[in-house]
């Protein structure tokens, strides 16, 4: 049975902006809705892994080996910096056909799953918050909490399609504007380059 609490505190945790509604938004902005509902979709799958590994107990190894935590920590703020380059260092870098292509969307949903790939923070987030809503006595409670991560990866989904196409609405907008687009990317770059910044300051 899947509790109310679980569903309330998932919305919660889903709402507020991180790196995935970070990008979500900023495609949607600069290439549109389509492109949004890639990236959001990219972002979701990106959960998986450490859905996995929290429900087979690898996100442990996050929180004990200090070693196998900052490697994989450091290679995410390199992500993150190498996002905020790309952003900052031209005019236009998300700028593409309106009708898009299967590469460029596919580049798209790579870079969402990177993003949660390489955030340890995630794993251990899993370990820690899906296990609260298993009940002790619970037989199969690995299939419980694979379940339990089905519905927030489910929600992760419905609310970054729904910032992403909020933000495709001023799409338009944004890309007609020269001064519009240098200062949203110029804002979204310094974003990225923040939360790089503070996920490299970030303890287990």
């Amino acid at each position: 049975m899947i509790s109310v609490d679980f569903l309330v505190t998932s919305l919660i945790v889903v709402l507020i902006p991180g790196t995935g509604v970070l990008y979500t938004v900023a495609t949607g902005l600069f290439i549109g809705k389509r492109a949004s509902f890639v990236a959001a979709l990219g972002c979701t799958l990106g959960i998986i892994p450490a859905l996995l590994a929290s429900s087979f107990g690898l996100a442990a190894l996050f929180h004990t080996s200090a070693v196998a935590f900052q490697i994989i920590k450091y290679l995410g703020v390199i992500y993150l910096l190498y996002l905020a380059w790309q952003m900052w260092k031209t005019s236009s870098p998300l700028n593409v056909n309106s009708k898009g292509s299967q590469s460029t969307y596919l580049n798209i949903a790579i870079k969402g799953f990177l993003l949660n790939i390489l955030n340890p923070k995630l794993s251990i987030f899993f370990l820690a918050f899906i296990p609260q809503f298993v009940p002790a006595n619970q037989d199969g409670a690995l299939s419980h909490m694979l379940i339990l991560g089905s519905i927030f990866m489910a929600l992760t989904f419905a609310v970054f399609v729904i910032y992403g196409f909020l933000s495709g609405s001023f799409s338009l907008f944004i890309v007609n504007s020269k001064r519009a687009t240098m200062a949203m990317q110029r804002l979204f770059s310094a974003s990225f380059a923040g939360l790089g910044l503070k996920l490299a300051f970030t303890e287990r």
